[in-house]
């Protein structure tokens, strides 16, 4: 029976509990009664993630993960936290260390056997063994092209391998909840973002009615105020993104 992480499943819950507090107290839990249920706020955090994630580039890390390829099959399912893979990296061609062997200890070898001053060889002979090597795994399968697939999180590659290998993958990931709602630059998105949800939450709740009896009269309730005040925290939020004003990367120039 696998064991559970208990301690990170404790700090992640705790994180979160964390954060529902301070919306609360943002709402004027204590002062006054906040009609919104526990559901509630976890419901406007998860709608939150789900929208940072949709439009931020700052939701995601560059990751490098192995994977054992195994003999005549190609289809493999990789974690669903893998959105795109970029480049598989091989350690050498079909299972042989013959040609290109890219061992690293070799290449370090090979660099400063090369790059030393006053003997035969130099920076033009290291690259043209590097180009060799570029040329050998261009023309003997030294590169997979493959196909992956994000909603079953498969990963396809376009021929049948023939031995047994570890391969590098380079993968971008989705940051885990607990990284998203402590990150200096998504936190307080996300914060604000949850307390526009909520604030929506309670604006449709009180808009049913236009007032309540009270002592004094009819008591007004600011149902349409809330909306209005939610959904203006919400495009500017929409803004700070378009802006890059949650750490994402700008865009760079582009020629051609």
């Amino acid at each position: 029976m696998p064991l559970l992480n208990t301690s990170k499943m404790a700090t992640q819950q705790t994180k979160r509990q964390e954060l529902i507090t301070e919306l609360r107290t943002i709402l004027g839990d204590g002062m006054v009664d906040v009609e919104l249920d526990p559901k509630h706020f976890d419901t406007a955090i998860d709608l939150s993630v789900d929208r940072f994630r949709q439009r931020s580039s700052n939701s995601t890390e560059e990751s490098y993960i192995y994977l054992k390829i195994l003999q005549d099959t190609n289809e493999y399912t990789l974690p669903k936290e893998v959105i795109e893979v970029r480049e598989i990296f091989r350690r050498s061609v079909a299972g042989s260390n013959n040609s290109i062997d890219l061992d690293p200890f070799e290449l370090a070898y090979t660099n400063l056997y090369f790059l030393q001053g006053g003997r035969i060889g130099g920076l033009m002979t290291w690259d043209a063994f590097a180009q060799y090597q570029e040329v050998v795994r261009r023309l003997f399968g030294g590169y997979l092209n493959f196909k992956y697939i994000t909603e079953s999180n498969k990963l396809i590659l376009m021929r049948r391998p023939r031995a047994e290998e570890t391969v590098l993958l380079q993968v971008y990931m989705e940051k885990p909840v607990d990284t998203l709602i402590t990150q200096r630059y998504s936190r307080p998105w996300i914060r604000d973002y949850a307390l526009a949800q909520c604030k929506m939450m309670l604006g449709e709740a009180r808009s049913k009615y236009s007032s309540l009896p009270g002592a004094q009269g009819s008591v007004t309730l600011n149902g349409d105020a809330l909306k209005a005040e939610a959904q203006a925290t919400m495009e500017r939020l929409e803004r700070e993104i378009d802006t890059y004003g949650t750490g994402e990367d700008p865009l760079t120039f582009v020629i051609g």
